[in-house]
């Protein structure tokens, strides 16, 4: 008996090989503060949760859901919202796929679109789900780089012509992971006409399109005219409405795409639990005042670690987006080497940059998502050793 071949390719998952790292460590006695993994500290608002329990009582939402793209209802609210929010116009019906999060839906994007031997474009650093996502559809990624001189965004005049025009798809992402970057309106009107030259589908991935600390930043993809020729977005519940272990989220926008990854998730699962996909309509139409809340949270906390390295000679200036903290490394000093050093000198786990892609060496990631008690503590640790 062997694995497949397909599975060679792929290093275990960023979040699981931490999680094994930060348990080991526990299982050993020592009080380990993890820094390392994006799932925010706050319960679900309780208007959420008791809509769960309500819809949960009733026998007829046991069953398979009637419609693996997701309840008509619950669709029809996202369309609503996408108006609100975006101004953007869009079709319930063949415009939108509920998803298990969109992690599943980065995973569903290149099986319904990558052949074996296809290039996809990719950011480096860049989330590792694309990267993952590529190589089991058995596309080979090529690597766009990102640079803090850019803003970290991508520069398209860049790609080499002969990759652009063998690459049938590009992993998008912003507000970014790791980099807290935000794109503009002129950075997406560039992607769609790229994207229309070189006939290259899109995949924006919005997951944390509403912790953007400035309101009037707040951008989705499918906003620019034209977007919605050549792509699709993904939207999360899970950071803006503390959700992330409910596993819900849409893709929206192209419906041709829409239509492929949906061939696909209906021979692979069958769909979200009916009770979730409610207790989803309430977080969207009844909890909006939670995301000005984890807003003010997240800053609160953003400005705690500013101010602990800052003290330390850092002059380091947070981003705009995500809940991420993107933060280069003394000088001299790997990525690797640091992150190393504050979780054997501090027990405070963070994320070497070069998790995301060689790109990402001369940087750590860090996610204030803890109370803020612990989170104190943590800064101590590291304060001490810097």
């Amino acid at each position: 008996m062997r694995l497949a071949d397909r599975l060679s390719d792929n290093v275990p998952y960023l979040a699981m090989a931490l999680r094994k790292k930060i348990n080991n460590a526990k299982a050993k006695g020592i009080d380990v503060i993890s820094l390392a993994v994006g799932d925010p500290f706050e319960p679900t608002p309780q208007p959420i949760i008791d809509e769960l329990v309500s819809q949960a009582q009733k026998p007829e939402n046991h069953h398979y859901p009637d419609d693996e793209r997701g309840l008509p209802e619950f669709r029809s609210t996202v369309a609503a919202w996408y108006q609100k929010n975006y101004r953007v116009e869009i079709d319930p019906d063949g415009e939108i796929l509920t998803l298990i999060g969109t992690k599943e839906g980065c995973f569903y994007f290149a099986q319904a679109l990558v052949n074996p031997g296809d290039t996809v474009l990719m950011t480096d650093p860049g989330y590792p789900a694309y990267n993952s996502s590529i190589h089991l559809a058995g596309g080979i990624p090529h690597y766009v780089p990102v640079a803090e001189e850019n803003g970290f965004l991508p520069r398209l005049e860049d790609i080499p012509t002969d990759i652009a025009k063998k690459s049938v798809a590009f992993y998008l992402n912003y507000p970014n992971n790791p980099t807290g970057a935000i794109a503009n309106r002129a950075f997406f009107s560039d992607v769609v006409r790229f994207a229309k030259e070189y006939d290259i589908a899109i995949c924006h991935d919005n997951a944390y399109s509403e912790i953007v600390f400035n309101s009037e930043d707040r951008l989705s993809f499918l906003e620019i005219e034209g977007a919605s020729d050549v792509g699709i977005e993904f939207c999360s519940l899970s950071k803006a409405f503390n959700m992330t272990g409910w596993r819900i989220g849409v893709a929206v926008g192209n419906s041709d795409i829409i239509s492929g990854i949906s061939k696909v998730k209906e021979n692979v699962d069958a769909g979200v639990f009916t009770p979730i996909q409610y207790a989803a309509i309430t977080a969207l139409t009844k909890c909006q005042d939670n995301i000005d809340r984890m807003i003010k949270i997240h800053s609160r906390r953003r400005d705690m670690i500013v101010e602990t390295f800052n003290s330390k000679g850092w002059n380091y200036v947070p981003p705009k987006g995500s809940i991420y903290l993107w933060m280069p490394t003394p000088p001299g000093v790997s990525s690797t080497e640091f992150a190393t050093e504050i979780f054997e000198k501090a027990s405070v786990v963070i994320t070497p940059g070069t998790s995301y892609g060689k790109n990402g060496e001369g940087y750590f990631r860090v996610s204030p998502t803890i109370s803020d008690d612990r989170l104190k503590e943590a800064m101590t640790r590291i304060e001490k050793i810097l």
